[in-house]
C-alpha cells in the first residue's frame, strides 16, 4: 500500500483522566469567558487572513506574525473545544493563550509555510473547499467560534458524557472517531484560512496521535 502524505497541520488529544461524570453538563457554562475572548479572537482571525490573502497574492509570502496569531486562534479554539463541547476528553480548564501549550492534552501545530502559490490563492479558499465546507457543515452543524459546537461532533460528544454519568469511562473507540472528525475540521480551517497549499486530504485519521507526528517519528 502506498504511504499517505502527511499534512502539515497536527491535531492531537489524549485522554486525561480522572474525568468527572457529572462535569460536563456545566463545562458549556465554564467557558463562557473564553467564547467571549474567541468571538473577538475570530474577527482578528478573518481580518488578518484578508491581510494574508493579498500578501500571498503579490508576494507569495503569508506574513509570519499573521501567521502565529492566526495559528494561536486555532490552537485556543482547539483547546476550547476539546474542554467542553468538541471532546470532553479532559477536565484541565484551559488556558487563555495563543501558545503553544504543549503540556495541555489538546496540541495543534501547523507548520510554517515557505512560498505559497499566487494563483491557488484566489480559488482554494471557496472553490476548491467546497466538497470540505459541505462535509464540516454535517461535522460542526454551522458556524462555531470553536470550531466544534454543534453537528455530527456535538452529538458523539454528548454521547460520551452519558457513557461518562453511567459508567465512569470514556469509550476508547469514541474518542478515537471524535479527534478524527476535529482533526478533519481543523484541516480544513487551516486550509481555508490560506496557511498552507496542502489539500486536506478526504480521510478520516482516527486516534489521538496525528499520523504526521507517527511519520515524523
Amino acid at each position: 500500500m502506498a504511504a499517505t502524505t502527511p499534512s502539515p497541520v497536527r491535531v492531537e488529544a489524549r485522554l486525561d483522566p480522572p474525568l468527572s461524570r457529572w462535569l460536563w453538563l456545566v463545562k458549556w457554562i465554564l467557558v463562557i469567558p473564553h467564547w467571549i475572548v474567541l468571538c473577538f479572537l475570530w474577527v482578528g482571525f478573518v481580518l488578518l487572513t484578508v491581510v494574508a490573502f493579498f500578501a500571498i497574492l503579490f508576494t507569495g509570502r503569508y506574513p509570519r506574525g499573521v501567521f502565529d496569531f492566526n495559528l494561536g486562534v486555532l490552537r485556543w479554539s482547539w483547546r476550547v473545544s476539546y474542554y467542553a463541547c468538541g471532546g470532553l476528553g479532559t477536565d484541565r480548564y484551559p488556558p487563555f493563550s495563543l501558545g503553544e501549550e504543549p503540556d495541555y492534552p489538546a496540541t495543534l501545530y501547523i507548520a510554517p509555510p515557505g512560498e505559497l502559490s499566487r494563483g491557488l490563492v484566489l480559488v482554494k479558499w471557496w472553490l476548491l473547499a467546497l466538497p470540505h465546507y459541505l462535509v464540516v457543515g454535517i461535522l460542526v452543524g454551522g458556524y462555531h467560534e470553536d470550531w466544534g459546537g454543534g453537528g455530527l461532533i456535538g452529538l458523539l460528544t454528548l454521547f460520551a458524557g452519558v457513557a461518562l454519568a453511567a459508567t465512569r469511562r470514556y469509550p476508547p473507540g469514541l474518542f478515537d472517531l471524535l479527534v478524527g472528525l476535529n482533526r478533519w475540521v481543523f484541516r480544513v480551517a487551516a486550509y481555508a484560512a490560506l496557511m498552507t497549499d496542502s489539500y486536506p486530504p478526504f480521510r478520516l485519521d482516527q486516534g489521538g496521535l496525528d499520523p504526521a507526528a507517527r511519520d515524523i517519528a
